[in-house]
This record gives C-alpha cells, structure tokens and sequence, in this order.
C-alpha cells in the first residue's frame, strides 16, 4: 500500500469524525483505527495527524476542481465567469461544509495560519494556471493574491448561506470579481495618464523586474516573491 492509499483511506475514516472533533489528533486516532491502519504507518504518513489530515482534504478538493475545470467548455465565456466557474468548482467539490468549517477552525490558530494560507494560495494558483495564465512578472503574484483575497471571502459567505443553490453566494463571487475589475480598469486609467504614469515610472521600472517563480521553485510563504537580481 503506498502513501497515498493509506492517507486516502485515512481521510475517508475521518471524515465522518471531523463534524464533532475536527480536524484534531482525536480524529485522527479514530480514523486510524476505522481503517486498520497500524499507527506507526499512520503516522509516517500524516506526522502531524489531523493537520496532515486537513491539507489532504484540502488537496483533494482541489483535484475535483480542477477535473471539474478540464471538462467544461469554457472557451465562450469571458475570463471573469471562467474564474468564477473555476471558484464555484472548488467549493462544489464540497460535501459536507462542516469539513471546510472545521478546517477554518483549524488554520485560524497561529501554529497552522501558514498552512491554511499556503492552502488558499494553492488553490488559486491552480486555477489561474488551469485556465492558462502566462505571466511571468509581478502580474504572477497579484493575480494569485487578488484571487486569494476574493476565494477567501466568498468562502467565508458561502459558509453562511443555506439558501438554494447557493445563488446569494454566487452573486457575492461575481460582486468580488467585479470590485477586482473596476481595481484592473482604474490601474489602465492611470497607466494612460502622463501624470501619473511619469510619478510611478520609478516605483514600476522596479515591480517590471520582479519575476514569477520558475517551474519547481519554491516560493516559501504565499506572496513572497524573489526580486530582481
């Protein structure tokens, strides 16, 4: 059995815990022993246990959206409904939403805060990579922190929304993405002003060599970029 099947199995026994003990090393140790799993490779798998845990679900939910994304036909849609589809995908890949709940819980804590937000900057860097982002300027990491900014809100609303199909959800998406549109349209404005663009001619020749991390390279915390060398 390889890792990944045991933390596979390991996930589908906890799940049915999480609602009343979260994401915690009590969860763990039941799932553990639901899916016969010796502890000793239980624990080389997830050394953390239910934070390990947590980030596997996290994970997974991430491979449903992005399956989700490669089947649709988005090549109609303007770019701001395929991100929108590709956010409605993450959270529909949702089951139960005290699984997500919990997981919130979990990575609000200042020992796990680094772990949640690498989560969420994950989590929209597959999608602007699945829906072909080229960038390899500052563009790389203010789209990744843009989109974060707008996941994170709407998951924190969708959370609260019990109404059908989510719509009031959805229309809350579209209103964030809208925020970030006018924000887009206002930087063009002021890129066209002489004034302005001649007193940011400094401060953007610096941000016009800041790259994007190559293939592999490791970005440390979420929007830590590596200047220019």
């Amino acid at each position: 059995m390889t890792d990944l099947d045991v933390k596979t199995k390991l996930l589908d026994a906890a799940k049915s815990h999480v609602p009343f003990d979260g994401w915690s090393e009590a969860t763990f140790r039941a799932a553990t022993e639901d899916a016969g799993i010796e502890p000793g490779v239980a624990r080389a798998v997830c050394p953390r246990g239910g934070v390990d845990l947590a980030l596997a679900y996290h994970e997974a939910g991430d491979a449903l959206m992005l399956a989700a994304i490669e089947a649709a036909d988005l090549s109609e849609m303007k770019f701001r409904d395929r991100i929108a589809f590709a956010v409605r995908a993450r959270l529909d890949a949702v089951e139960d939403k005290e699984l997500v709940r919990r997981g919130m819980a979990l990575f609000s804590l200042l020992p796990y805060a680094a772990d949640g937000a690498h989560a969420v900057w994950k989590t929209c860097d597959r999608i602007w990579v699945a829906l072909g982002d080229s960038s390899n300027d500052i563009n790389w990491y203010t789209k990744r922190m843009t989109l974060s900014g707008v996941y994170s809100a709407t998951v924190l609303y969708w959370l609260g929304d019990d109404g059908p199909d989510h719509q009031a959800s959805w229309e809350f998406l579209d209103r964030r993405i809208e925020d970030v549109m006018q924000i887009e349209k206002f930087k063009a404005q002021m890129r066209d002003n002489k004034l302005m663009s001649g007193l940011m001619a400094g401060p953007l020749s610096f941000l016009g060599k800041i790259k994007a991390p190559q293939p592999g390279q490791q970005t440390g915390m979420p929007g830590r970029w590596h200047g220019p060398t």
